[in-house]
């Protein structure tokens, strides 16, 4: 997806407080970083941070991280964060291939939101939920397996039933349209939800996970 380049948005982001400009010296050290033992959730491709900032604000007792490539998208969640005071919210400017060299085994859940779908076959293992990444995963689970993604791509959606449940992953909650699910599920949206919402387009969800 193509998005508007935002001038010195690598200069603008890194006056953030909320910026985590060396992420790598932390490596099995978050909780120290954060000051305490409480859970660790990480969202892979954030965004504008709609989603990470607004669950940070919802639950004060887990500590969000948001991980975005793009420079000129984390230029919105910082706009968006200004001096807001979340010490249980930080953000990572970098891509998730370099996850477990950022994390050891501290992360409790894994948030894939409106994630890329990387259509085309040849680009199938940029995909978040390809066999390559879930094995990078593997590496960063503090215990248990946990992936919460949410979709409006049905193609992206199907592939990922596919893959999380070869390699083992169990269905807490499906729904192939979460705002209109008949068991309602807690749900904060994100900005590309909204939009989709406006235009009646179902959104596809799944809660998964594994437990050794």
């Amino acid at each position: 997806m193509e998005y508007n380049k935002v001038k010195d948005a690598d200069k603008i982001i890194k006056k953030s407080s909320f910026l985590v400009s060396d992420p790598t010296k932390y490596k099995n050290k978050w909780s120290d970083f954060f000051g305490n033992k409480n859970p660790i959730h990480l969202e892979l491709g954030m965004g504008r941070g709609e989603f990470i900032i607004n669950m940070a604000i919802a639950h004060p007792n887990i500590n969000f991280i948001g991980l975005e490539l793009n420079d000129s998208q984390m230029v919105k969640a910082v706009e968006r964060l200004g001096k807001k005071n979340l010490s249980n919210l930080k953000l990572i400017n970098d891509d998730a291939q370099n996850v477990a060299n950022i994390f050891g085994k501290e992360i409790d859940t894994i948030y894939l939101t409106f994630s890329e779908p990387w259509p085309k076959k040849i680009d199938e293992k940029k995909r978040f939920t390809h066999f390559n990444y879930l094995k990078l995963y593997d590496r960063i689970w503090k215990k248990h397996k946990h992936i919460i993604l949410k979709t409006d791509n049905r193609g992206l959606f199907a592939y990922s039933l596919e893959t999380l449940s070869q390699y083992w992953y169990v269905f807490d909650r499906v729904s192939l349209d979460l705002h209109h699910s008949e068991i309602p599920i807690p749900n904060i949206m994100t900005d590309f939800e909204k939009k989709y919402f406006e235009e009646n387009r179902p959104i596809f969800y799944v809660d998964a996970s594994f437990k050794d």
